[in-house]
């Protein structure tokens, strides 16, 4: 069966490849359902999100590889890439997508740790004397 739309989506450090195919609604994510994935119900919320902002729950069966990260991370790539094909399938869906900031990649990121301290900022204890 043919893609409709394909969308990469990235959170963090996480990396989500999107397929979309004409079905009955059935996410799969690495080869697993989307309940088995994310067991907690907030993550596969939030990878549905696109699906119910543009009313396409039960239209398309969706694949997705992920990558990198954590599971919230992974959430967000999975979002984020899932709106992306969405607006490939129909432009009518980039109106109701970009409100809902679906399509904003969130740039936050773990910010590195700087060489002679314990942590990104955090210092080591000043001492007078």
């Amino acid at each position: 069966m043919k893609n409709l739309g394909i969308g990469t989506g990235r959170r963090k450090t996480s990396v989500a490849r999107v397929y979309i195919k004409d079905g009955a609604g059935k996410i799969t994510i690495n080869g697993k359902t989307l309940v088995q994935y994310f067991p907690q119900g907030e993550h596969a919320i939030m990878v549905r999100q696109p699906l119910m902002v543009t009313a396409s729950e039960n239209k398309f069966d969706i694949l997705i590889n992920v990558y990198g990260g954590g599971a919230h991370g992974q959430a967000g790539a999975c979002r984020h890439g899932l709106a992306r094909a969405l607006c490939q399938i129909d432009q009518a869906n980039y109106a109701s997508l970009r409100a809902n900031g679906y399509l904003t990649r969130d740039s936050r990121m773990v910010e590195r740790k700087k060489y002679g301290q314990r942590g990104a900022r955090r210092r080591f204890q000043f001492s007078k004397r």
